[in-house]
């Protein structure tokens, strides 16, 4: 048999070109949203239930940091305009800087604080700071994604706490990341900051691909129960920027792996393309008409040896290449890509390049020695009780709730409290419950007798264009 003269024959190739496909189709039972796209053109390089609705959660903030620098590019409000905690602010869930209500921030420093810690009230100083309300400043959110044509996404709260009406997809998590880049290049830099230091508290980014990933510039992590962990990263090599989002990763280490994976493939480019369909432009991806996955009972259920947080990667880490993972060799070779040279797994495990935090700060804008004086300020207000134990305590407390350290850590019932939105039904206050968390307060804040309920109404369930 002349097997070199059977390839030739076209009936032949086609068959090998169909079980090649088949191979490489997207795993149906998958959990999980996976989209990888050019920065510049949004075309798309791979997408796995890139469509399907998904909880946001703390990626709602890129749309808190976009409303609010537009607000400053169109000269509304400026980075050193002061805003103040209000008690809606302070009464925020976990992850939260917690400063008492009548705290004054600048924007630049809550712009900061939110996108680095991933602080619950930063994110509602911003809103009632630029849109009057909870409610004024998510209507502005809602609008620009319409503007913007996120058309599966609606916002409740500018934090991502859970509520039913708070929808995304990873689709238009990609056109919201090419947003800013296209549209704010000159503040870009909010979305790569590698630490903070507030006082003597240094607070990595959550983004893991930040000082490891070579290349690596952008965006945002989130995560709730419901969610799994969220990541929407981005990365440049030889001048070519691609955008990851991933939604529903097992861990906090696995979200930063699954986008490392998507980025070292797009890199890598595609020497069999004609193996597989054009996805056309991220903007063209058809939407999927489904309720959101609730992982919950998977991310925060009872059969986990420790709660889950963005501190947990250990527990799936050394999975990264398993068969479970879907990356078997047959996979990348029948999608015409080739094996990462470095394992994600072991890259993003390791500290990240060493990097000066940038300071932040209460108080009006200051420079030289106004700065080092407003630092040593801070410093000396904060509690000298180690922060490890009032965690650990708060873990303890009986009802305790929590999100990963990235969002918060809540029910739904106290983030409708907290910011008027009608809570989510399948958050578990006695399975969420957090530990490891350096910076976060108590985990169950009181809630101030001067807080006003903003009342908002969670937007429909679903809002599939």
């Amino acid at each position: 048999m002349h097997f070199p003269r059977l390839l030739r024959s076209s009936s032949l190739k086609w068959i090998i070109v169909g079980v090649a496909l088949a191979i490489a189709a997207p795993r149906a039972v998958q959990a999980e949203a996976l989209l990888l796209i050019e920065a510049d053109t949004g075309k798309v390089l791979q997408a796995e239930n890139a469509t399907m609705p998904w909880y946001p959660a703390s990626l709602s903030k890129l749309m808190t940091a976009y409303v609010t620098l537009k607000a400053v590019k169109e000269g509304r409000i400026s980075l050193d305009t002061l805003l103040t905690v209000s008690p809606v602010a302070a009464s925020q869930s976990p992850s939260k800087m917690g400063f008492k209500p009548g705290t004054q921030v600048t924007v630049d420093n809550a712009l900061k604080m939110m996108l680095v810690k991933s602080a619950n009230d930063m994110a509602v100083v911003l809103a009632e700071g630029v849109g009057g309300s909870i409610d004024g400043f998510t209507a502005q959110m809602n609008e620009t994604a319409q503007h913007l044509g996120m058309t599966q996404t609606s916002y409740v709260n500018p934090n991502g706490l859970p509520a039913d009406g708070q929808i995304t997809s990873a689709r238009d998590m990609a056109i919201l990341a090419r947003a800013i880049i296209r549209d704010l290049p000159e503040y870009e830099y909010f979305v790569h900051i590698p630490s903070i230091r507030f006082g003597r508290r240094v607070t990595q980014n959550f983004n893991k691909l930040i000082g490891r990933y070579p290349g690596a510039d952008g965006f945002k992590t989130g995560f709730i129960c419901a969610s799994g962990y969220n990541l929407i990263g981005s990365a440049t090599r030889n001048g070519r920027r691609l955008i990851a989002v991933v939604m529903g990763a097992s861990s906090g280490l696995m979200r930063a792996v699954r986008a490392a994976q998507l980025l070292d493939r797009g890199f890598a480019g595609n020497s069999l393309s004609w193996l597989q369909p054009s996805l056309g432009n991220v903007e063209n991806l058809v939407p999927i008409n489904a309720s959101p996955p609730d992982l919950h009972e998977q991310m925060c259920g009872p059969h986990r040896k420790r709660p889950a947080s963005d501190e947990d990667e250990d527990t799936i880490a050394n999975n990264a290449g398993a068969s479970g993972t879907g990356e078997s060799g047959v996979t990348f070779f029948a999608a015409g890509l080739q094996p990462p040279m470095t394992k994600p797994a072991e890259l993003l495990a390791g500290p990240a390049a060493p990097s000066e935090p940038i300071p932040v700060y209460t108080g009006p804008t200051r420079t030289g020695a106004a700065l080092i004086a407003a630092i040593a300020a801070d410093t000396a207000t904060q509690t000298s009780r180690p922060h490890g134990k009032q965690s650990h305590h708060a873990a303890k407390k009986p009802g305790a709730v929590t999100e990963a350290k990235d969002t918060g850590r809540d029910t739904g019932k106290d983030a409708a409290k907290n910011t008027g939105a009608r809570p989510v039904r399948h958050t578990n206050a006695k399975s969420d419950v957090s530990s490891k968390s350096t910076d976060q307060a108590a985990a169950k804040p009181a809630k101030p007798k001067t807080a006003a309920k903003p009342g908002a109404k969670p937007a429909p369930k679903n809002t599939n264009g």
